[in-house]
């Protein structure tokens, strides 16, 4: 893989300026094609006062985890016959009589189940998956299912649980044997992340839960880390151990671009064809905005994939300053990890960046092509 010196090209200044306007200070860029050829783009150090950022740098990747494990391990869990159709409360008999009994795994997946956005599932009541299921019962639907799309982190705490329910063990123990290990990743991307590892810092306090909370009058403070353990910016995750179905996942740029890739067409080596391409499809047709299984696609008004990429292309952005977008119709992944939370929980916008790094990455990779140098 071609590693870029800052200022060799258009990509090393973009992200050399996002550095200095103090959107995020350290940043990796990866794009590759068809899972070989590709350029990485390293810039900024891995906290304040810290060492320069290298290309095997862990992110602490946030909403990245939806798409990349829990939906992932959704589309497996089918093939024993889980019925993406079936009502949660068959799987999660704690909500049978609650507004959520007749939602379905497949609503929770493409954010039609009706939930709200977020909440802090741990300052409502027990912090264990079943004190989780109760406090749900008590959150009042947004809509209907299936009327609108509202993008939500329970749908997939939701998921996460009734995937761990039926499979026996926890999400990061599943993800590590059927996603992780088969893909030759386990090194590079997981849960709980252990302290001593290459890892790009985050918020030095908890000030966007804390303000959340806040605003919400809410007692309580955000769940503290777990020792020895890096912690993830989200506290539903960090409450239950450093996965709630949302959150939790850390990677680095390669292992992002690996698993991704799973999702093109043809699929991969633990994803088949038809899987790759129900993860892909738009099952929210004539909704707000397009969306596959926890992947939201390019047809999304405002969304940061960008004019260069094509409509038919797939993505997601992470809280923490992460995304991952995968255009099928020239096999190309873009990764761009940020930690723009650190130090002091800045939620600086993105969306600029990342589709002007899709635009200026897509020429570099187009013009380095036959110039040897394979991720």
């Amino acid at each position: 893989m071609d590693r870029e010196e800052p200022g060799a090209d258009q990509v090393a200044a973009l992200l050399g300026r996002a550095g200095h306007a103090g959107l995020a200070v350290g940043r990796v860029g990866l794009a590759v094609r068809g899972g070989g050829h590709g350029r990485c783009w390293c810039s900024g150090v891995t906290e304040l006062g810290g060492a320069p950022v290298g290309a095997d740098l862990q992110f602490d990747l946030a909403s990245l985890t939806k798409p990349l494990a829990t939906a992932t391990l959704l589309l497996m869990a089918r093939r024993d016959g889980l019925d993406l159709e079936a009502p949660i409360s068959e799987i999660l008999s704690e909500l049978l009589g609650s507004p959520w009994q007749d939602v379905t795994l497949l609503q929770c997946a493409t954010h039609t189940a009706g939930f709200p956005a977020w909440a802090p599932l741990y300052a409502l009541g027990p912090a264990t998956r079943e004190g989780y299921l109760e406090s749900l019962r008590r959150i009042r639907p947004e809509a209907p299912p299936g009327v609108r799309v509202e993008y939500s982190c329970l749908g997939f705490i939701v998921i996460a649980i009734a995937l761990e329910r039926g499979g026996g063990a926890d999400v990061p123990a599943l993800f590590r044997e059927m996603v992780a290990e088969p893909l030759g990743i386990a090194d590079e991307m997981g849960f709980t992340l252990r302290v001593g590892a290459p890892v790009a810092a985050g918020e030095t306090s908890w000030f966007v839960e804390t303000r959340l909370l806040g605003d919400r009058r809410l007692i309580g403070v955000p769940p503290p880390t777990v020792d020895g353990v890096v912690p993830c910016d989200d506290g539903n995750a960090r409450a239950l151990g450093g996965s709630a179905g949302n959150a939790g996942l850390f990677g680095s740029a390669a292992a992002v671009v690996r698993l991704a890739s799973e999702y093109l067409p043809g699929g991969g080596d633990v994803l088949t064809a038809e899987e790759a391409e129900l993860g892909t499809r738009c099952w929210t047709q004539g909704l707000q905005q397009a969306r596959g299984l926890g992947w939201q696609l390019a047809a999304s008004p405002g969304c940061s994939a960008g004019s260069a990429l094509s409509q038919r292309a797939f993505g997601h952005t992470g809280f923490t300053g992460t995304s991952v977008w995968v255009d099928p119709e020239d096999a190309r992944v873009f990764v761009l990890l940020t930690n723009r939370l650190h130090p002091g929980g800045r939620t600086c916008d993105l969306h600029p960046l990342r589709r002007r790094f899709h635009e200026l990455a897509g020429r570099a990779l187009a013009g380095s092509e036959g110039q040897g140098g394979e991720v």
